[in-house]
């Protein structure tokens, strides 16, 4: 079978696209033939070695957590799932970039009825990222809440999550993603110099919560706004958090099957957008990653193997 691989730390030069034995699941879990899986900044990290300390990798390594397919094999202990099941789940393996992914059982649920084989191969990380950062700063009805990167394949689905609470929600993006924003209950403002002041018209001056998901100076602005450190997220600048006593809620606060099938259901019944905004071939992994790391895409990047 054909996965990505790399063999050392680096840029886009060092992803390959080999041919390596497919895999054999354990008696707890499955096989699955992969129809799409979605890339994360987080790989990016990983992939140069700036993670190395938190995620180190193993050479040679894989990539992917997202993925949807068909269950192509069980093992001998597995009674949920069966050869033909239509899934979708995430492994922490770095293993979903490849045509065959072995998965546990534990870590999987049915695809529902009517949801996109791209949004359920993506839907993982960025879905249970933007629930964990949601929850962390707990919107009410009547609380304004601030999210950078809100049309990224995080900031997306945040700023829809924050409103189905009943917050008033700002959204920080480029003015081609405005109106995508405001169609979804969310006030946009224009990122860049001069945004605190652009937030405090927005907002009549009062900011309940901020979700950071792009780092670059958001948990400090967030302070200038008086936004207490406690209602603070961020999945990005770990440091200015530390700093300040902010929040770090994010991948792997919310990693869990029962989130992923509600988000799924959510996304199904047309109550959660998950926005794709380009597919790639497995062959051409290099190209989705170079789209990714621009860090201006609206929604999600899915390869297709």
């Amino acid at each position: 079978m054909k996965a990505v691989r790399f063999h050392e730390y680096g840029g886009l030069d060092v992803l390959r696209v080999e041919e390596v034995e497919r895999p054999v699941p354990g008696p707890d879990q499955v096989l699955v033939e992969v129809r799409a899986a979605g890339v994360q900044p987080g790989e990016v990290n990983i992939r140069t070695g700036a993670l190395h300390e938190r995620w180190p990798a193993t050479f040679p390594s894989g990539q992917g957590s997202d993925l949807a397919g068909v269950v192509v094999e069980v093992g001998s202990q597995v009674r949920g799932f069966a050869v033909g099941d239509e899934v979708l789940g995430f492994t922490h393996n770095r293993a979903s970039h490849a045509e065959f992914v072995v998965v546990n059982d534990v870590n999987l649920v049915s695809r529902p009825a009517g949801l996109p084989w791209d949004v359920a191969g993506s839907l993982y990380v960025a879905g249970t990222t933007a629930y964990a950062t949601v929850f962390a700063v707990d919107p009410q009805p009547a609380d304004t809440v601030v999210v950078s990167g809100a049309a990224g394949g995080v900031g997306s689905l945040a700023v829809q999550l924050a409103r189905r609470h009943g917050a008033t929600v700002i959204g920080l993006a480029s003015e081609p993603n405005h109106a995508w924003l405001k169609d979804r209950g969310v006030v946009p403002v224009e990122y860049g110099d001069g945004v605190a002041d652009r937030i405090r018209q927005a907002s009549g001056g009062n900011v309940d919560a901020f979700i950071d998901t792009f780092g670059d100076g958001y948990v400090d602005l967030a302070v200038e706004l008086g936004v207490r450190p406690e209602r603070i997220n961020t999945i990005r600048d770990w440091q200015a958090a530390a700093r300040v006593g902010a929040r770090t809620y994010g991948e792997g606060s919310a990693a869990c099957a029962v989130v992923l099938g509600e988000l799924a259901r959510l996304a199904a019944r047309g109550e959660l957008e998950v926005p794709i905004a380009h597919t790639y071939p497995l062959a051409r992994v290099r190209d989705a990653f170079h789209e990714l790391e621009q860090r201006h895409t609206h929604g999600k990047i899915v390869l297709r193997p």
